[in-house]
């Protein structure tokens, strides 16, 4: 009989990629990235992606697969993971699958819908439209053509709503009405651990120091490489992710640095409640602050059902 497989995930800062680090180095753990940011080569510190010296220590799986140009959807996740998963266990190694993009984590878990690859010219149709109206009213059209999805989807959630409506552009069907003809999910058993901070002040203070150290790091000087390129655009997926997107509106002109850096920090602030709201609804999940000193030892023991060594 298969283990189940290891997850380890929560809202963005929460230390998930540290402790996934130190059970790596205690057991024959090789990590698979569950983030949508770290599939793109050149997008490495606003994504947190693991530095050169952990991925020599520890192999990472799903990281840099493709161009910042090219579009990476939740089913070609799900197909590369269950790929991944299959060569680490047939060499005797141990899966761990860790990150916080839910969208990857729901579809392996629960089955995908069979959606149709994004077109980067409907995107433009629906910003072009947006940046006339607004996103408000851009969530109320969603709201005409599928108030189900609709109302699963915060207004503003700016991702989602374009990508609702780039489906229903693009197919004449509602996104609800494909989402709810998933193919079946992976046959196994998964033992998912979440970091769930209690306190939401110190999280919010986490998560700016987090963007600024960012910053520090030389992230303006990323996305201006990004932005040079001549091939880019906030339609590409890889820019709209989270510290990107607004450092781009910056190079664009749009706003002051220290605007785009403000607005970086609420949006990531967003995209955690966003990811902690989603954990809360899921069944037979293990939660730990991670500010609690022995949120490691909760994790580890949690995990023992899935990794079989302790």
């Amino acid at each position: 009989m298969s283990r189940p497989i290891a997850v380890l995930t929560g809202p963005t800062g929460t230390g998930k990629s540290d402790i996934a680090m130190r059970l790596a180095r205690e057991f024959p753990v090789e990590i698979v990235s569950v983030d949508s940011a770290q599939v793109y080569r050149g997008l490495d510190i606003g994504s947190a992606k693991p530095s050169a010296a952990e991925r020599a220590e520890v192999p990472h799986h799903l990281i840099d697969l493709v161009e910042p140009t090219a579009s990476y959807s939740a089913g070609e996740f799900v197909r590369d993971a269950s790929n991944a998963i299959a060569d680490i266990e047939s060499r005797g190694r141990v899966p761990l699958l860790v990150g916080g993009t839910m969208l990857y984590l729901r579809s392996l878990i629960g089955g995908i819908a069979d959606l149709p690859h994004g077109s980067a010219a409907i995107r433009a149709e629906i910003d072009a439209e947006a940046a006339m109206l607004g996103w408000p009213a851009m969530h109320a059209k969603l709201t005409a053509v599928d108030a189900v999805a609709a109302g699963r989807i915060h207004p503003n959630d700016t991702q989602r709503i374009q990508r609702a409506l780039e489906v229903f552009v693009a197919t004449g069907e509602r996104i609800s009405a494909l989402q709810s003809r998933t193919r079946s999910p992976l046959a196994r058993e998964f033992c998912v651990v979440a970091l769930m901070p209690g306190d939401r002040a110190r999280l919010h203070a986490a998560l700016a120091h987090r963007f600024e150290s960012m910053m520090a790091a030389g992230l303006l000087d990323e996305v201006r490489r990004l932005y040079a390129r001549g091939d880019l655009s906030d339609g590409n997926p890889a820019i709209r992710a989270v510290g990107y997107r607004q450092l781009w509106s910056h190079l664009a002109g749009s706003y002051p640095l220290a605007t785009g850096v403000t607005r970086a920090i609420a949006a990531t602030r967003q995209l955690a409640k966003r990811q902690m709201t989603w954990l809360r609804s899921m069944p037979n999940i293990a939660s730990f602050d991670p500010h609690d000193a022995q949120s490691f030892v909760g994790v580890r023991e949690s995990l023992n059902a899935a990794f079989c060594l302790l």
